[in-house]
């Protein structure tokens, strides 16, 4: 019986992420992401979805970034009902995510619909808070390692990714064939995780290229050097420093370099403030020893956080207070991308000042406000205004956890057997184009998978 994989989504994009596979009896989606970035993209989100969510049988997630399980929820609301497989730290930090992706649609659109800045009369948030706690309910956990049966000769493993606490690749048998989806794959090194894992090789792999078509900097002298010197600038002419991060992963590993550094003597000890509840909860996620095993061997999941004057900021007013601060200071607000969430109030009023400074920690993709600061802009779009960027920028890729280009090719050569063709998604078409020419002039079968695409798997 031919099973046909279809990409819904992280195809000629570095967000959305969806898979689908289907045969004549049964229908699996692997991952479920919300598109970011160009508009072209985000509007997908508002379109019905290809097939009836009820005729799902499984959806399976490799990791709970919003780009990978963050239309969950919009499933749900449009009559998904089966069961959704994931690891037990993606459990955890899924939930996490999804409420707060609701409370944030809920309140913007509440805010665009007092501000009047919104073009759709009234505005919606994409889905709700109970979507979410339906969505929830669906969730199973499973084990590392372990094949789990999915019925009609179809079965699914998790292997551990090394990009953030719980991710994983998926390698799903069907009657027909095998493939193995990498999801998101960390470096060879994480600073907090345990390294990634080389799962079983399939007949198909669909590889991730986020960094497709280039190599991460590696620093000369000590690590993080421009982050420290900035620091150091900024606090002398009485600046804010804010720190865009994803609220999963990348605040942990930002606030390990911060303990280091101050530790270091490398930066003065200032207030570093966490504004973000969700990241606040990741963290303590990240701290749980159930996972400890997750972690990296040399790493105290107690003390790999040890900052004199870190504050927790939870309450609106207390967030408001930190568009003004009286003292040189640290702030870490998600979303990393500048997206959403509280950091856009922050980028409002320190974005218009030259003695503050902005640190971008990670990837931006394309059509986002963090890629427009990246790529020089003078002013940012936020909150139906355009606010003047006269604070000073740093692009700090040394915090990436994406595997670089070799990374990327020594992950899928280690698979055994090695498959017959590769298709190259979650990338921008530039680092997904270079990433498949590199592994075609290696002998491998490979291919850009673009949005729409249908495969026959045989």
């Amino acid at each position: 019986m031919d099973v046909e994989l279809t990409f819904l989504g992280g195809a000629g994009t570095v967000t959305g992420s969806k898979y689908l596979l289907r045969s004549a009896t049964k229908q699996v989606l692997v991952d479920a992401g919300v598109f970011q970035g160009e508009k072209q993209y985000r509007l997908l989100n508002w379109e019905p979805f290809p097939v009836p969510p009820r005729e799902l049988s499984t959806v399976l997630i490799t990791h709970a970034h919003t780009d990978h399980v963050g239309y969950l929820p919009a499933l749900v609301r449009d009559g998904f009902a089966g069961e959704v497989l994931l690891t037990e730290a993606t459990a955890e930090l899924a939930a996490i995510v999804l409420r707060d992706a609701a409370f944030l649609a809920e309140r913007d659109a509440a805010h665009a619909a007092e501000g009047g800045y919104s073009k759709h009369q009234p505005p919606l948030p994409l889905f709700t808070i109970e979507d979410v706690e339906r969505a929830l309910r669906l969730f199973r956990v499973v084990d590392f390692d372990t094949d789990y049966d999915l019925d009609d000769g179809w079965s699914a493993r998790w292997t551990r990714a090394g990009h953030i606490l719980g991710s994983a690749s998926i390698r799903v048998q069907t009657p027909s064939a095998s493939v193995l989806f990498s999801g998101d794959l960390g470096r060879t090194t994480h600073p907090v995780l345990r390294a990634r894992e080389t799962p079983p090789g399939a007949d198909v792999v669909l590889l991730e290229s986020t960094y497709g078509d280039r190599e991460h900097f590696e620093p000369e002298g000590a690590a993080h050097e421009p982050l420290a010197d900035l620091i150091r600038r900024t606090a002398r002419r009485g600046g804010t420093v804010l720190v865009p991060a994803f609220a999963v992963d990348r605040t942990e590993v930002v606030l390990k370099t911060l303990t280091e550094l101050m530790h270091a003597g490398r930066i003065p000890t200032l207030p570093v403030y966490v504004n973000s509840p969700m990241a606040l909860a990741a963290l303590r996620v990240y701290r749980d020893p159930r996972f400890a095993d997750e972690l990296r061997p040399d790493l105290d999941a107690g003390s790999f956080v040890d900052l004199p004057h870190l504050h927790e900021v939870r309450s609106t007013e207390d967030s408001i207070k930190l568009n003004n601060p009286k003292v040189p200071s640290i702030i870490i607000s998600s979303s990393g991308m500048a997206t959403g969430g509280r950091v856009l109030h922050h980028l409002e009023h320190l974005l218009p000042q030259d003695r503050n400074a902005v640190v971008l920690t990670g990837y931006q993709a394309v059509g986002t406000r963090g890629r427009a600061l990246a790529d020089g802009a003078q002013h940012l779009k936020m909150h139906g205004r355009q606010v003047p960027v006269r604070a000073e920028i740093l692009i700090d890729e040394e915090f990436s956890v994406h595997a670089d280009a070799s990374e990327l090719v020594d992950w899928l050569d280690a698979l055994s057997p090695a498959p017959r063709q590769v298709y190259c998604v979650h990338g921008d078409p530039d680092s997904a184009t270079a990433l498949a020419r590199t592994l075609s002039a290696r002998g491998r079968n490979a291919e850009v998978a673009t949005y729409g695409l249908r495969v026959s798997l045989g």
